[in-house]
């Protein structure tokens, strides 16, 4: 059952990319159980298990690989704001392509083709999502965060060559936005997950758990947690920001 701000407190928006598991998953329900409406984008058609109500009538359909297609869903995003503000963006959505047998690609094996796809979704879908939708974020004095990684300041054994330096990418886009963005009222930050407990971990991951301070995998709604409060006014003054959120694997 989805709560409801009071009458006399307007909703708040959030646009996410990357719902239908996960991270993304646990985020909707984090931001749906406060109140907020919930849009949402992905490749695939709205996943039928999803846990909000408004879920078929705010979720769109996009390959944020595809610059058309991007531009394409920022003007159905604008229509269905409706001239109204957009609260949060969260840049959630990427891909993580694999070699045969799920092997990692490193950077002699990774394909040119691979390498601008990964990085439309992984970098330039954030920042033409942002501009895109720059003046219903500055009328709401709204909040951007973007998803990067672990693997973006280390070499990982699992996550790919593109995956991780798109990711490393991203980190440094965010500061650039909190710079530019924060003039205009807009906070932009960014969360660097490590190993979270979903569907897409690999075969191995009990290895670096041991490495782990916490001896454990954090979980999706872990993370959730820190992307709401980012996208609050409980972190008003937070801007250029990444935070870790890895149990110390990275100390």
């Amino acid at each position: 059952m989805q709560n409801t701000p009071p009458s006399n407190q307007e909703r708040r928006t959030l646009l996410l990319t990357g719902a239908s598991r996960g991270i993304g998953h646990a985020t909707v329900k984090r931001f749906s159980a406060a109140g907020w409406r919930v849009i949402t984008c992905s490749r695939h058609g709205f996943p039928e298990n999803c846990p909000w109500n408004a879920g078929p009538e705010d979720h769109i359909q996009v390959d944020l690989a595809d610059e058309d297609n991007t531009t394409e869903a920022i003007a159905e995003i604008k229509r269905r704001l409706d001239g109204g503000e957009l609260h949060a963006l969260v840049n959630n959505a990427a891909i993580s392509p694999k070699a045969e047998a799920g092997k990692r690609l490193g950077s002699l094996d990774t394909t040119t083709q691979l390498w601008r796809q990964v990085f439309g979704v992984n970098f330039f879908a954030p920042i033409m999502l942002a501009r895109g939708l720059v003046e219903e974020l500055k009328a709401a004095k709204g909040a951007v965060v973007n998803v990067t990684s672990i693997a973006g300041s280390r070499v990982h054994p699992f996550a790919g060559a593109a995956y991780a330096t798109s990711k490393a990418a991203l980190a440094s886009l965010t500061r650039e936005m909190a710079s530019d963005f924060g003039r205009l009222g807009i906070r932009v930050n960014a969360i660097a997950p490590g190993e979270i407990d979903t569907a897409i971990l690999s075969p191995g991951t009990e290895k670096i758990v041991e490495q782990i301070p916490m001896q454990r995998l954090g979980t999706p709604d872990e993370v959730a947690k820190i992307i709401y409060v980012l996208c609050t006014e409980t972190s008003s003054y937070v801007n250029g920001a990444e935070i870790h959120i890895n149990g110390g694997q990275h100390v």
